[in-house]
């Protein structure tokens, strides 16, 4: 199997990000899917009913927080 590997990073508003979480919940919610866009295209994940969640908090001179789901 091929290993398929995207990782983007964006500079937006606050607002702007919780709109783009939003909209991925949504899609987690009432999909069995979730879809992204790359170089022009579109790739779409099949996500199961169960999944495993995982948040991280890092507070330092950079802060983050994390939101990983896996299954």
């Amino acid at each position: 199997m091929d290993l398929f590997d995207m990782d983007q990073t964006q500079t937006m508003s606050r607002e702007d990000a919780a709109n783009r979480l939003r909209l991925l919940a949504d899609s987690l919610a009432k999909h069995n899917s979730v879809e992204f866009a790359r170089d022009g295209g579109r790739i779409t994940v099949a996500v199961p009913d169960e999944v495993r969640l995982k948040v991280e908090v890092e507070l330092g001179d950079d802060n983050e927080v994390e939101i990983e789901l896996t299954w």
